[in-house]
């Protein structure tokens, strides 16, 4: 090819990148897992150090040169390089808005911040998170004017998650999922004692739970010679690359939920990552694709296959076996009910299915006025508290079960929320069009899940970053994404259970 040599040098610049990327990574999952507190401050500085060195190549001027030089002969390029070159463009121009002292800064804020707030979620004190909360969300606040936008500042950060989605496209949606959900909801309120979970809130040995997880992995399809399972305050999944894809869960004595559905949750993520087309994992394209099209494998998982009758039939036996003072007197179908119980939970990752997006809905808004600077950090704890009230009808009893729950504003996430709601509705409508050729209940009752996670990967595991997302969702359903799925979804298995 003509510019076969300039091609050359842009990738192995992006591979040094993706070796400080790598690198990056495994200090962020030692300071998650079990990194001792006294060295956070070294790890800041070199995951600094590797951030700022990837902001140099992006920044350079024969770098830049040669990225526009490709992109002016796109036509020449086969199609994963010019998805590579186009993506890499797109990071060169927002990268290159941010000065270097700042991104370094920022990266080491994050390294540092997370572990404050475990420590802070841990001793119930909002104080020792505020002052690293503050600089994040100032940080934020000159990005999005740095990134720039057309209409909400809000929509330069929901761009870096889901590109193409607005403030105004995601306001007709919530809209939408409250004005359909809420009356339903208000009328389960009305039969809070119709389904007991009491079961579920047993005391459930530890390490009984962690080896079930394991199971539940597997068995989901998770491969362990190319994955791990640790735990963490909060359950994440880090792929490095298809060939390493960690994870974490959390256990609690009395909840199996949260161990259980956690694991589910995080290896729907993970077996994605593990899927990846070995055409392109070895490149920039290698990882998941927008957040919403990741958020509905992982929900896919844990709430349209593991929270189905079908799902447990071949294993709920092993539950028993495994937990047999609590479950062996517990037929199946109060099991079902349990784990699918509707109710006002403080906590966003144990809401079940129909409050879940009331959840995202709260933190969204919170966001928002954050970026637009209509609400101050100081007042968090009290605006969740109200809007908890407001949306659920609960109020939190500490704020480590209120506004320090989620990890996501330590890590920078702000516009990840969204994701969680959009991924549902996705997974709604995948599951739809997957059920349109296979028979998914008796693959289930037959605990063939390798099909599932096959039609999966070939319909969106093995893409990754090279399509786009409504690329993603017209190959795997024959449509852009629609709403429609999810909400009717929710009506439908929610007035059955509780007989509405």
């Amino acid at each position: 090819m003509k510019y076969q040599k300039t091609l050359d040098h842009v990738i192995n610049e992006l591979e040094k990148i993706s070796n400080y990327n790598y690198a990056s990574s495994i200090i962020y999952w030692d300071l998650e897992t079990e990194a001792p507190k006294e060295g956070i401050e070294k790890a800041s500085q070199v995951l600094g150090f590797y951030s700022g060195e990837s902001y140099r190549i992006l920044t350079d001027l024969e770098f830049n040169k040669n990225i526009d030089l490709l992109l002016e002969n796109i036509d020449l390029l086969d199609p994963i390089n010019k998805k590579i070159i186009i993506e890499t463009k797109k990071d060169i121009e927002n990268i290159k808005k941010i000065p270097l002292n700042e991104y370094k800064e920022y990266n080491e804020l994050l390294s540092k911040a997370q572990s404050i707030w475990a420590e802070a979620r841990e001793k119930n004190n909002f104080s020792l998170f505020l002052p690293y909360l503050k600089k994040i969300i100032t940080y934020k606040q000159k990005y999005v004017n740095y990134k720039g936008y057309n209409e909400h500042p809000y929509d330069a950060l929901l761009d870096d998650y889901e590109p193409g989605i607005t403030v105004k496209q995601l306001d007709i949606f919530f809209d939408n999922l409250k004005n359909r959900l809420v009356p339903l909801i208000l009328k389960i309120n009305k039969k809070k004692n119709f389904i007991s979970n009491d079961i579920l809130k047993l005391d459930y040995p530890i390490e009984k739970q962690k080896e079930f997880s394991i199971f539940i992995a597997k068995y989901l399809g998770f491969d362990f010679k190319r994955g791990l399972l640790r735990e963490s305050t909060h359950p994440f999944s880090m792929s490095l690359n298809k060939y390493d894809v960690r994870m974490t869960t959390r256990y609690f004595l009395n909840d199996l939920q949260s161990s259980l559905f956690g694991t589910i949750h995080e290896s729907g993520h993970s077996i994605y990552e593990q899927n990846i087309g070995e055409d392109i994992c070895k490149t920039r394209l290698g990882g998941g694709n927008s957040m919403g099209i990741h958020e509905s494998q992982s929900r896919l998982y844990e709430n349209l296959i593991a929270r189905s009758m079908e799902f447990w039939i071949p294993i709920y036996p092993k539950l028993q076996e495994t937990f047999p003072e609590n479950l062996k007197d517990i037929p199946l179908d109060l099991f079902y009910k349990a784990i699918n119980k509707s109710q006002s939970d403080l906590i966003r990752v144990e809401a079940d299915e129909l409050t879940y997006s009331l959840h995202i809905i709260l933190r969204y808004e919170i966001e928002k006025e954050l970026i637009e600077g209509k609400i101050i950090p100081e007042d968090l704890p009290k605006i969740w508290n109200e809007r908890m009230e407001k949306y659920l009808g609960t109020v939190p009893d500490s704020d480590s079960n209120g506004v320090l729950q989620d990890v996501h504003w330590a890590a920078g996430l702000f516009g990840y929320f969204p994701s969680y709601a959009l991924g549902s509705a996705n997974a709604s409508q995948i599951m739809n069009s997957m059920k349109n050729k296979l028979n998914v209940d008796d693959i289930l009752k037959e605990g063939k899940l390798e099909k599932i996670k096959e039609y999966l990967k070939e319909n969106i595991h093995k893409f990754g970053k090279l399509k786009d997302p409504n690329e993603i969702m017209e190959i795997a359903t024959k449509e852009i994404p629609n709403s429609k799925y999810y909400v009717d979804y929710l009506i439908e298995k929610y007035s059955k259970l509780y007989e509405i």
